[in-house]
């Protein structure tokens, strides 16, 4: 028996040990609106029906009781990766744009399939991916 259909990936996390320079960033440089702002937890809308949710480094570790139920502690160390996805026609505006911000490019890669990626480091260190269409056989 199949599991039933998935929708999409509708938040990933970050770990970060500076929330207001993480939300800093990801508004400035990408353009991300904050939806929610705590002293452990900016939740950023990411694009239709996507949210970035940046978490202070060990504030989420501990399960957090709520009024509608509870939500299971959870926390990251390390460097993360995360991709957003760009139209192949907009991506010599984004390296303009990051090079504008001082956002140093890590790495560009051109994927067999016909997507393109650049690669560059948010401030706490993760690893960020801009991939046009083509780098996977569902994008």
């Amino acid at each position: 028996m199949r599991a039933p259909p998935l929708g999409r990936v509708l938040e990933t996390a970050l770990y970060v040990d500076d929330l207001a320079r993480a939300a800093d960033f990801f508004a400035r440089v990408l353009g991300l609106r904050a939806m929610l702002s705590t002293e452990r937890l900016v939740a950023l809308d990411a694009g239709p029906g996507s949210v970035l949710l940046l978490f202070a480094r060990g504030g989420s570790a501990e399960d957090m009781p709520g009024a509608g139920g509870v939500i299971p502690g959870h926390d990251g160390s390390g460097r993360a990766h995360m991709a957003f996805a760009v139209a192949a026609a907009d991506l010599e505006a984004w390296r303009g744009h990051l090079t504008r911000e001082g956002v140093a490019i890590r790495s560009e890669v051109a994927w067999p399939r016909g997507g393109y990626s650049l690669y560059f480091d948010d401030p706490d260190g993760h690893v960020l991916e801009l991939a046009t269409p083509g780098l996977w056989g569902n994008y």
